[in-house]
């Protein structure tokens, strides 16, 4: 399969981890790794949920990428 930068235009994802910093670490990641395919954060959407089993809180996030615009 060949894909073609101009190929992807937007693109959602989704992340959750134990703390902010370690959501922080991944998304982070995940805007390095898609600065390759010219994809920049458009919007982050993030929250911190109790668990009810474990009495703990954990970070969940999504970020919308889009195509990066000619400047």
């Amino acid at each position: 399969m060949i894909l073609r930068p101009d190929a992807i235009h937007d693109k959602v994802e989704f992340f959750e981890a134990e703390n902010l910093q370690r959501l922080e670490e991944k998304i982070q990641q995940k805007i390095d790794i898609n600065a390759d395919l010219l994809l920049e954060v458009y919007h982050v959407a993030y929250q911190i949920v109790p668990d009810d089993k474990t009495g703990r809180n954990y970070a969940t996030a999504s970020v919308h990428f889009k195509q990066r615009s000619s400047r």
